[in-house]
């Protein structure tokens, strides 16, 4: 099975530092969701795996969250791919449970969903967290420098081994060879 697992805002859609509140808050970035399309096409699953803790700062609600994941599905699906699964924090950086990032909860469990193991699955994300979460989880982490990726390049202390790809599309121009 090919498997990737990639972060969304930021990555999928355009980040923003007062949190995506809304569905129509929900942009996604250039080439985004072509990219999606082009890896479900090629027999990937697609797996997304998102801080959300504006869940737990009373920003948004569950309902709301499921709408704007939902937009995202549509989006892709209407682009020809398919988000096989989101997998979700909803703690705040405080609550001190073992799935937000940079913590590798969220990873260990898709790997227990889809029984298989993670050496070496791709992992796309624009922060250290997101990086970090995946490479304790045994994922090869990849940046994108967009959202925030451009700063957490900048910033470097990255996890050993880590790719970088100016956008989705480009690392899976990369991965599919294209």
């Amino acid at each position: 099975m090919k498997l990737v697992i990639l972060d969304r805002d930021g990555v999928i859609n355009q980040d923003s530092d007062s949190f995506i509140k809304s569905p129509g808050e929900w942009v996604a970035l250039p080439g985004s969701l072509e990219a999606i399309a082009r890896l479900s096409q090629a027999g990937w699953k697609v797996v997304v795996a998102s801080n959300q803790s504006g869940l737990a700062r009373g920003l948004f609600s569950m309902q709301t969250l499921n709408a704007i994941n939902a937009k995202m599905r549509y989006d892709v699906a209407q682009a020809g791919g398919h988000i096989d699964s989101i997998f979700i924090c909803a703690h705040g950086p405080d609550d001190g449970c073992e799935c937000r990032k940079p913590k590798p909860g969220m990873f260990l469990d898709i790997a227990r969903r889809y029984d298989t193991e993670l050496n070496d699955v791709p992992a796309v994300g624009d922060s250290l967290r997101d990086l970090q979460a995946c490479a304790a989880a045994g994922c090869a982490p990849w940046l994108v420098l967009t959202g925030k990726g451009q700063k957490t390049w900048d910033n470097g202390n990255l996890p050993a081994g880590t790719l970088v790809g100016k956008s989705l599309a480009a690392i899976v121009d990369i991965w599919l060879g294209s």
